[in-house]
């Protein structure tokens, strides 16, 4: 039963970190549950690559290729920022790490729950789960400006949640006219992908804008963004890096799933014209912010609008290419974004500032680790050849072709040029300045172990990606390439 495992890990290791006192104890339970986590995903998915769909509770939860990739995906980024998280706490207070240790599995767990729910309105009510939890975990450090970003974060956030809520109620609207239901069974994914085609058109028109602002705002996506920089930059480090992958998936997921109502009910061009306008507008709002920018830390914010707007981008061009492109990014951004997040949780521990300005240069010789493996991600996520995010990209510029957006796909092109020129430009100055012997050494520990880790995983998928893994990739794409 891994889908009743993948729920009950976390809720467990929550319960038992709340009546533990001692820091090992948090720890062990913490870096278990992930364990856990990540073994039941991998269980899933292999169950899902041999039967096609998995489900548990006469269908209440469900998974097929596209949710078993996603559970994966965000177990993977639960287990590194479980490893990292480690060292990263290792000198804070244990009442403020208590907090961190109950909080984190039950943002995992409304990750995981949103993925498995086969009631779209189950799948609402966990994603607002998420941000229960994500705001709490913003507010660790208790700083008058960590307090802002949660309170920004909770306005902007249940707004667009409240849209989502709409849109997922007109659907119900929608599906419940065609099929003479009352019952929550009228929002089962199953029971509305198959009869989507007879829905209201205007209705279903006013539900998919609704979720696209909804959950876009939860993705991040511009103009609904602006929580972002904020929340990520005054957040702990693991928290960043799993709202930066793991929550934007989870978003990403959800509005995929109304896409494909969408188009079953109005075709593909309605909703693909929405994808791409917002997927536009994210990318190109980043690049300026990018290249002015004076924080590092809010520099990997501004990076995860920019591949948020991607994805989305890629999901708008459509066609077999599309949706293969996308999940391909979503796959190689869960490696690579935990990589740049925990290579600058480390800078900004050992000088003690996260300023792009005001931070002496030298990390290459201060951080002889983490140094040039920030240099080397920031090429990773930047879609430098050869590694594994240029791949997702050409073949996400290659479905913009195919789908004759010839002028689009320029466009995409020329903002991923200047994005990799400020991005790499602030990072390269941080981190090959001239040495300074005020920064220290840095140890190899808890901190420095996911790092290597990460990257060589990096690494090695600019090379070669696991069949089993490539399958599960396309058999999520196969179901986001629908036809009217």
């Amino acid at each position: 039963m891994p889908i009743a495992l993948l729920l009950l890990i976390p809720l467990a290791a929550s319960g038992l970190t709340a009546m533990t006192r001692g820091r090992r104890a948090m720890e062990l339970i913490h870096i278990l549950s992930a364990v856990g986590g990540f073994v039941a995903a991998i269980l899933l998915a292999a169950k899902v690559l041999d039967r096609g769909e998995s489900s548990y509770w006469n269908g209440f939860l469900f998974a097929d290729a596209l949710s078993a990739l996603v559970v994966l995906l965000t177990a993977f980024t639960y287990l590194a920022c479980a490893s990292y998280s480690m060292g990263y706490f290792r000198n804070d207070d244990v009442v403020k790490l208590r907090k961190y240790y109950i909080l984190t599995p039950l943002l995992a767990f409304s990750m995981f729950l949103v993925t498995v729910a086969s009631n779209l309105g189950v799948m609402w009510v966990a994603m607002e789960g998420t941000t229960l939890a994500s705001i709490f975990l913003v507010t660790y450090y208790g700083r008058p400006t960590s307090l802002e970003a949660a309170w920004k974060y909770a306005m902007i956030g249940g707004v667009g949640l409240s849209m989502a809520l709409f849109g997922t109620l007109l659907t119900y609207y929608a599906a419940s006219q065609v099929l003479g239901m009352e019952s929550l069974s009228a929002l089962n994914w199953t029971v509305l992908a198959g009869s989507a085609a007879r829905f209201d058109h205007t209705v279903m028109r006013l539900a998919f804008i609704l979720i696209l602002l909804g959950y876009g705002t939860k993705a991040g996506l511009a103009p609904m963004h602006t929580w972002k920089p904020d929340a990520y930059s005054e957040s702990p480090i693991p928290v960043a890096a799993l709202m930066s992958v793991a929550v934007l998936n989870s978003a990403l997921y959800a509005l995929a799933r109304f896409y494909v109502l969408t188009v079953r009910c109005l075709g593909p061009s309605f909703p693909s014209q929405l994808l791409m306008l917002f997927g536009f507008l994210s990318i190109g709002i980043a690049v300026p912010f990018i290249l002015v920018q004076r924080s590092y830390r809010r520099l990997l914010a501004y990076s995860s609008i920019d591949h948020g707007g991607i994805m989305v981008l890629a999901l708008g061009f459509g066609g077999a290419l599309g949706p293969l492109g996308m999940m391909l990014h979503m796959t190689f951004h869960a490696v690579t974004k935990p990589l740049l997040f925990f290579c600058a949780g480390n800078a900004q521990q050992q000088i003690g500032s996260d300023s792009l300005k005001k931070t002496p240069g030298g990390l290459l010789h201060a951080l002889p680790v983490s140094g040039p493996m920030f240099l080397l991600a920031t090429l990773a996520v930047t879609g430098t050849p050869p590694f594994s995010i240029f791949q997702s990209e050409f073949l996400i510029l290659r479905a913009g072709f195919a789908a004759q957006h010839v002028g689009r796909s320029m466009v995409l092109v020329a903002l991923l040029v200047a994005i990799f020129s400020g991005f790499f430009h602030h990072i390269a100055q941080l981190v090959l300045g001239p040495p300074n012997s005020a920064h220290g050494t840095e140890n190899w520990g808890w901190k420095t172990y996911p790092v290597a880790a990460l990257f060589a995983l990096v690494l090695v998928l600019g090379f070669w990606i696991p069949a089993p893994l490539y399958s599960l990739v396309k058999g999520a794409a196969g179901l986001l390439a629908v036809q009217p």
